[in-house]
């Protein structure tokens, strides 16, 4: 187990060769994260990585969130995470988007306990822990294109699977899939209203860590809303 004052000279390291700068408050509550995440996953496993090699671990978990949170600044975000696991990459861009809200989901009942004790330990206000499948929520008509922000960390996402996730995205709203090393060079099929905005790289280190973020299409004659991207 890191030090916080390791943690933090690792971190400032870390977003330096990303091209980030990490403020002092956000530091602090990265730390809380990092170290609970740590705790629990000895118990129950909640995410993959070697304590061994610490710089990868702040990389995957913190940097490359951090990383797409450049990608969609703005205040009052409205997120949805889906499989949210240890909470990565949900809570590191919570943190980074200041007054955003944000829904986690995650079918796992000892996951879903962990996403909660975190949102309570780190104060995370407007945040809320869904212990379901997405599929299940779309079945609340509350959901229904009211979010701004939609992630997901897989290697690859079926056509059927953004099919489905669109429908919580309001018409201009972005997906923001987070793609390893394993997967394909190319972003495949992309269903309609979902169109391809960009690609961009997430780890200096690791160059097939990539972010591809897709827009829902606003239909033609819709008025877009102030703050909308």
């Amino acid at each position: 187990m890191i030090s916080q004052r390791e943690f933090r000279t690792r971190l400032t390291r870390r977003a330096k060769k990303a091209g980030l700068a990490v403020p002092a408050g956000l530091a602090t509550h990265l730390w809380s994260y990092f170290e609970l995440l740590l705790r629990w996953n000895r118990k129950i496993n909640l995410t993959a990585f070697d304590e061994s090699s610490p710089d990868q671990a702040l990389d995957r978990l913190l940097i490359e969130p951090l990383q797409a949170a450049r990608h969609v600044m703005g205040g009052g975000k409205r997120i949805i995470d889906i499989g949210s696991g240890g909470g990565s990459p949900a809570i590191p861009l919570k943190l980074a988007l200041a007054g955003s809200t944000l829904v986690m989901v995650e079918p796992k009942a000892r996951k879903s306990a962990f996403l909660r004790e975190a949102v309570r330990v780190l104060g995370l206000t407007d945040t809320q822990v869904e212990s379901a499948r997405f599929e299940e929520l779309l079945a609340r008509p509350e959901l229904h294109e009211v979010l701004d922000i939609l992630t997901i960390r897989a290697v690859t996402v079926e056509r059927k699977t953004l099919v489905g996730l669109q429908a919580f995205l309001r018409p201009g709203g972005r997906m923001l899939l987070f793609h390893g090393t394993t997967g394909s060079d190319t972003v495949g099929d992309i269903p309609p209203p979902l169109t391809l905005e960009a690609i961009h790289p997430l780890n200096p280190d690791s160059p097939g860590n990539r972010l591809v973020i897709l827009t829902k299409r606003v239909p033609r004659g819709t008025m877009m809303l102030d703050g909308a991207p």
